[in-house]
């Protein structure tokens, strides 16, 4: 049995009896083995530990993901701390309920206020700003060259948590009606800035058990996630794939687009994933989705579709570094070997998918990274291998869609969480010749 799995029971037994304090400790010692995503491992816990309230679970969640965001500043910091073990001096630092009463020391609490407030403007950027050295460099490659201040923006956005955002079903309700019903609930939220169909909503509210979630007028979906579908564009009656399901958020903003007609494939390697696309699915009323369990990109009931696609989207795996506000610990859990690995898979699958083109159609490759290895370096071997295929560029089509703000420079679509408040996206718009 793994050390993460092992500890979580052990720390269910004496949480109960020693506080919010000690459970805090024993999540943070199971979470900083980083065998398992963060998520999942609090989860367990959770699961572990039935008698703890929301507000308990509040206050452990986002202190352990506080800390986790912060880890190598925290831990650096916490070098100078008068007393307590690693995970005690880390929370002291990052816990997001009263401290009052919590059951901290007071020495260590003294030293907490002195710590939070002392100038870490000399120290090296990807320690100030906890970021692996490898990461921080591959960042800064990516961006502009005089973009110093740009790399500086973008890490302290990556610090910050993700705001929750909504597309709305226009399948069944327009953005008014379904922030309307959502406000009529106590759930407020805004119209996002770029989508047409987005809504951020503040706060964290008890959104599935609202009756305009059940009635699949909306669906959890970043608004970066949003702009991919859009940059497809698919049309009514088309035969269209998304490639990388997963999950099928961005297959339901293309059937929604697509108005439940024509024919859309949701393909993905795991029939897990896929699973948790039916119950999505049943909500929006879309009628033109066939998800597809298939072994490998390679796979037969692919094959058969050669030539034959209007349109396809490629959401490919990939780091996640763009996904750092609601995965933190990715940084941690990842290495820049794995970089070259990922290429490569990235580079199949893309391949594979561009097969299914007929003449004239769209491919979109896209990723939720902002490392060049991943983006364009897998763009531009697709093009130096198939001649068949040209490369559109993104900032037309951001205008022809009336989207607020300055176009991307160059010919790919590049999201910041800085600069656009998404997560971090990256998409290239491909097409076959006639």
């Amino acid at each position: 049995m793994s050390t993460a799995k092992s500890r979580a029971p052990r720390g269910a037994q004496r949480a109960a009896g020693g506080g919010l304090l000690d459970a805090a400790v024993q999540l943070l010692r199971a979470v900083l083995v980083f065998e398992f995503p963060a998520d999942a491992v609090v989860s367990r816990y959770f699961r572990a530990h039935p008698r703890l309230g929301q507000r308990d679970r509040h206050v452990l969640a986002e202190t352990v993901y506080a800390v986790v965001r912060n880890l190598r500043l925290w831990r650096h910091l916490a070098q100078g701390a008068p007393e307590g073990g690693a995970e005690l001096r880390l929370l002291a630092l990052g816990w997001q309920g009263a401290v009052a009463g919590a059951g901290f020391p007071a020495p260590l609490l003294e030293w907490r206020e002195r710590a939070l407030a002392q100038d870490v403007s000399g120290l090296a950027p990807a320690l100030r700003l906890s970021l692996p050295d490898w990461l921080a460099r591959q960042l800064r490659e990516a961006l502009p060259a005089e973009a110093d201040e740009d790399f500086e923006a973008l890490a302290r956005a990556l610090l910050q948590p993700a705001p929750l955002d909504l597309r709305v079903n226009l399948l069944k309700a327009t953005r008014e009606q379904a922030q309307q019903a959502l406000r009529e609930q106590g759930i407020e939220c805004e119209p996002t800035a770029l989508s047409p169909w987005g809504l951020r909503v503040r706060g964290k509210p008890a959104l599935q058990r609202s009756s305009a979630f059940e009635q699949g007028w909306v669906e959890v979906q970043d608004e970066g996630s949003q702009l991919l579908a859009l940059l497809l564009a698919p049309r009514r009656g088309e035969m269209v794939a998304d490639f990388c399901a997963g999950a099928g958020g961005k297959t339901l903003a293309l059937g929604a687009m697509m108005r439940s007609s024509g024919r859309l494939y949701a393909f993905d390697v795991s029939q897990t994933r896929l699973e948790k696309l039916r119950p999505r699915l049943a909500r929006s009323g879309l009628s033109n989705v066939y998800p597809v369990a298939i072994s490998s990109e390679r796979d037969e009931r692919v094959q058969r579709l050669a030539g034959k696609l209007d349109r396809v989207l490629v959401d490919a795996p990939c780091s996640g570094v763009g996904t750092l506000r609601r995965n933190p610990d990715l940084k941690w859990r990842m290495h820049e070997e794995d970089l070259p690995r990922l290429a490569r898979q990235q580079a199949a699958i893309v391949a594979q998918a561009a097969r299914l083109l007929k003449p004239g159609g769209l491919l979109v490759y896209a990723t939720c990274s902002l490392l060049d290895a991943e983006n364009r370096q897998v763009v531009e071997g697709l093009l130096a291998a198939n001649s068949s295929l040209r490369l559109l560029d993104a900032a037309d089509w951001w205008r022809r869609q009336r989207l607020p703000g300055e176009p991307p420079a160059g010919p790919y679509l590049r999201l910041y969480p800085h600069r656009h408040g998404t997560d971090g996206f990256f998409a290239a718009i491909l097409q076959r010749g006639d």
